[in-house]
């Protein structure tokens, strides 16, 4: 039989385990975790340059933002956000989704003139003017290793089988935006533009025409078509290619009939401003609406719905497009939460609705005629 001195002791050797690992978890408390705020970021963006969005991205082989560099981040922060940080959502919130429409294959068949087709995740399909454009393109179950939640509008062969030839756009080397299973089974001669550092890798994706571009740099195509990588605010990571060997971008394609903006992944920066600035009449914005929880890790490489909507100002463009919403689960927040959320903030904030679709999957949106005539949002 224990004693009560034993029963005291192994009481107390319990209270001073208990302090131990408290006092080893909080030393090990990611910094930006205990002094993170939305106006201390929000200052660190504004003391930014706009004059090195045009500076030397590259040292050494390894890219980076010259105007803010990303923080580095530790194992122990991705411990941290893995294990302790973790926010509570309403039963509403962790059930809201976009719909998945059917029959997309036969609606698309039967679609005439210019539409945006949402697939899914950042995979859009855009026709204009018989040209057809394929971002991001990820139909495959996983990225790498989050899975699907929703399905993707179209099958692989589906889609095939209703394009024929087509222009692919990769914003950077994330699983879930370069996804190799899928290149591997688009039509090996179509032309694929990617940042710096990503040709030879998606060569090897069965790609015969891969043209690689740095920021602000500009490419024309056929009848007065031009595609221009511009920046962003993100980093870049595969097993097979180490961290930050490669760019990331965003994506400006102008056409005579109508301006697309695909934002890529992004935190919130200077370089909207300067891009709206540069490139007036934008009319619709591609816009992440993805894992932004927790703040304190993740404020640098995606924006949260309030920057979103920000970025999209900063553009001055007409329509407000959400993506990566509602596909894989990649923050803390749930997958559909970002959907939820941009229509809570359009309503909260007294926005004018008409200017953010917010697609569901397999959606087939008719692009305004109206843009052709370039007039400024009201």
């Amino acid at each position: 039989m224990k004693s009560r001195y034993d029963s005291c002791f192994g009481y107390m050797v319990l209270v001073f385990a208990g302090i131990m690992v408290t006092a080893v978890l909080f030393a090990c408390t990611p910094k930006e975790k205990l002094t993170f705020s939305e106006k201390f970021w929000e200052n660190q963006v504004n003391q930014t340059s706009t004059a090195d969005l045009y500076a030397r991205n590259v040292d050494d082989g390894r890219y980076f933002a010259p105007w803010m560099p990303m923080p580095d981040k530790s194992f122990l922060d991705v411990l941290w956000w893995k294990l302790f940080s973790k926010t509570d959502y309403s039963q509403a919130e962790q059930a809201f989704f976009p719909a998945v429409l059917s029959d997309t294959a036969r609606r698309l068949a039967q679609t005439k003139g210019d539409f945006i087709l949402w697939i899914g995740h950042n995979t859009f399909l855009i026709r204009i003017n018989n040209t057809y454009w394929l971002t991001d393109p990820i139909f495959s179950k996983r990225a790498l290793v989050p899975a699907r939640v929703t399905p993707p509008a179209l099958t692989m062969e589906a889609f095939n089988r209703l394009v024929p030839e087509v222009n692919i756009i990769i914003s950077h080397n994330h699983y879930d935006h370069l996804d190799r299973a899928t290149m591997k089974k688009l039509p090996a001669d179509a032309p694929v533009f990617v940042p710096l550092g990503l040709k030879t890798m998606v060569e090897k994706m069965n790609k015969q025409m891969v043209h690689e571009m740095d920021w602000w740099e500009e490419y024309s195509l056929d009848n007065g078509i031009k595609l221009i990588c511009l920046p962003a605010q993100h980093w870049s990571l595969r097993i097979t290619q180490g961290r930050n060997r490669s760019l990331w971008a965003s994506w400006l394609l102008i056409t005579p009939d109508v301006t697309l903006y695909f934002g890529g992944d992004s935190g919130y920066f200077k370089g909207f401003g300067e891009i709206g600035r540069r490139f007036p009449g934008i009319d619709y914005a591609f816009m992440a609406t993805t894992a932004y929880h927790p703040r304190w890790f993740m404020a640098y490489n995606h924006m949260n719905i309030a920057e979103a909507v920000q970025g999209f100002t900063d553009l001055n463009a007409r329509y407000f497009i959400p993506t990566q919403w509602g596909t894989f689960h990649l923050g803390d927040e749930p997958a559909g939460y970002p959907g939820l959320d941009l229509n809570r903030y359009i309503s909260d904030n007294q926005l004018d609705a008409g200017r953010f679709k917010i697609m569901d999957i397999g959606q087939i949106l008719v692009i305004d005629p109206e843009v052709n005539q370039k007039k400024s949002p009201d």
